[in-house]
């Protein structure tokens, strides 16, 4: 099983469709996607390609491969413009090990959910990308791809059974954790 994660595109279509792209280059069997998809929110500038609705469109037509977490700028405005539902968080097993998906806004590295030990927990909402651990738990923050802050390049990860990497958007991988 391949997944491949992204976050906090914010409306940016430009960012969106290097998403697309990279989605069909990485040949995952799911994009979940953190949250934050269409509104750039009152802390940050327009992003490169703003445009809102149609990054909808064009997710909407990877509906059957998406999984969506809902994100502190998403809205049920937003839900109205997709074909797809938005999850609180959401939890998988990859290679006999907890994924845990959340946008990052309330569980973090330095607020964990109560995962056993040896759990991933994928988030962004910080824009930045880090992988720590906390709790025994191995924390992954991906930078979002149109608004990277903190000096980070624009990301996106990827999760197998072996691995996790966090990438830029050429594909350089600029973070690994062996699992």
């Amino acid at each position: 099983m391949k997944i491949m994660i992204a976050t906090d595109i914010h409306g940016s279509l430009t960012a969106a469709e290097k998403l697309a792209d990279i989605f069909a280059k990485e040949q995952a069997e799911t994009l979940v996607l953190l949250g934050d998809l269409y509104y750039h929110g009152p802390r940050n500038p327009l992003p490169e390609g703003y445009a809102p609705l149609k990054v909808a469109e064009l997710l909407n037509t990877l509906k059957d491969k998406l999984v969506v977490i809902k994100g502190n700028c998403d809205s049920e405005v937003d839900e109205m413009v997709s074909d797809f539902k938005f999850l609180a968080d959401a939890t998988v097993n990859v290679g006999g090990r907890e994924v845990y998906f959340t946008h990052g806004h309330n569980f973090n590295a330095d607020c964990t959910p109560n995962l056993p030990a040896g759990s991933v927990m994928l988030y962004g909402h910080f824009h930045i990308n880090k992988i720590t651990e906390t709790n025994g738990i191995i924390c992954v923050n991906v930078a979002s791809p149109s608004l990277p802050k903190d000096g980070a390049e624009p990301a996106y990860a990827v999760i197998d059974e072996e691995k996790i990497q966090v990438k830029n958007l050429g594909g350089k991988v600029l973070l690994q954790k062996l699992l």
